[in-house]
């Protein structure tokens, strides 16, 4: 079996269970640390040449991270293209599970019944709090409706402010964002690289969580402790 991953969690999903399936991963997959493929581009950008060239078995992609053009070419050139859609943590679960399967796994992974386990019991917050969440500035845009990333923080007691807004990934202006008064501004490392000195500057006067994107954002072995890690920063946060 040769694979390509177009998902950043979905590469090291894939490598962490079936170590030399992996032909190809895009420049933006960072885990494993030591993951030696070949690079095919961007998410956004993918490579197709590159891509048909390693004669994959599978291309696995999201409907959300990679775009339907690209897929479309390497559907036309032969290659089958497995499309994850995920909304939510559950779904993340289905999703991981068909994409192992459909990769030649032939039974479930430890790490996704300890991801699984600790989703099932996460730990409880003192009190639920509101929240603005930046994805990205100039412009700013944050989470919205329908998103992975806000029904992880949902699970963990925060709910964010434009969760019912009709785009999923919304551009507001920082006045309006400063104006909502949220108790928390959290804001991950990815895909806008947020810092201690690039973000909190924004929102004088409200506590601010950096959080690591990968455990907000990700879908993979990373699940397994994103309740821990994302918890502990949302709660230091708010002290």
């Amino acid at each position: 079996m040769r694979v390509v991953s177009l998902v950043p969690s979905l590469t090291e999903a894939v490598a962490v269970t079936l170590p030399g399936v992996l032909a190809g991963a895009t420049d933006w997959c960072s885990h494993p640390a030591d993951l030696d493929v070949t690079r095919v581009g961007g998410t956004k950008n993918p490579k197709t040449d590159r891509i048909i060239a390693l004669a994959p078995d599978l291309v696995i992609a999201n409907e959300e991270e990679n775009r339907a053009p690209d897929l479309d070419a390497l559907r036309a050139a032969g290659v089958e293209v497995l499309v994850t859609e995920v909304r939510d943590v559950p779904g993340a679960f289905r999703e991981l599970d068909r994409v192992l399967t459909a990769c030649g796994a032939r039974s479930r992974p430890r790490w996704l019944d300890e991801a699984e386990a600790a989703w099932a019991d996460p730990p409880a917050p003192e009190r639920r709090r509101t929240a603005v969440v930046p994805v990205w500035r100039r412009p700013w845009m944050v989470l919205g409706r329908d998103t992975f990333a806000g029904d992880v923080l949902a699970r963990l007691g925060v709910d964010h402010a434009y969760a019912h807004h009709a785009d999923r990934y919304p551009r507001i202006p920082l006045d309006e964002l400063v104006a909502a008064r949220p108790d928390l501004v959290v804001l991950p490392d990815e895909p806008y690289r947020f810092t201690s000195d690039d973000g909190p500057e924004a929102f004088p006067g409200l506590p601010c969580a950096l959080v690591s994107g990968r455990h907000l954002t990700w879908y993979g072995p990373s699940l397994a402790e994103a309740p821990r890690v994302l918890g502990a920063a949302l709660r230091a946060a708010a002290r």
